[in-house]
């Protein structure tokens, strides 16, 4: 079993209200779920990585914890930092952000396979209207 999730995140001011956002599809492109939690104040990267996070919380509640272990993820994201990070490309300096990295790679690793991709943002148009829908209920 294959599933895409599209994750953004953002900040308006950095820090700032924010927001996190992410849309759950299937191996045939159907959306499954979606995610879109306003945040309080933070960073936009920290918005970024807790929108993979709160992706992967909800397929693991959509599949019910059924043969995780087995389903491949594919995320995508317009956070190139994120993506390198989590790709080791990029070293985690700030505290926080660490934090952020270890909550998502414990999340990742009930499953078989997630990878991360870096996409352009307008192929990331929903997760961003997600993101911004949960930025504008906090303001």
């Amino acid at each position: 079993m294959k599933f895409f999730i599209h994750a953004d995140g953002g900040a308006r001011g950095n820090p700032g209200l924010a927001g996190a956002g992410a849309i759950i599809r299937d191996e045939f492109g159907n959306a499954v779920a979606s995610v879109s939690q306003f945040l309080g104040t933070h960073t936009n990267n920290f918005a970024e990585y807790e929108a993979v996070i709160l992706g992967l919380e909800a397929l693991t509640k959509l599949v019910q914890k059924k043969k995780l272990n087995v389903i491949e993820v594919v995320v995508n994201m317009d956070s190139e930092l994120v993506v390198k990070q989590m790709l080791g490309v990029y070293k985690v300096k700030h505290p926080v952000l660490k934090e952020q990295q270890a909550r998502l790679v414990q999340v990742a690793s009930t499953f078989g396979t997630v990878s991360f991709t870096h996409v352009p943002r307008d192929e990331n148009s929903d997760a961003d209207a997600l993101a911004n829908a949960a930025m504008d209920r906090g303001a």
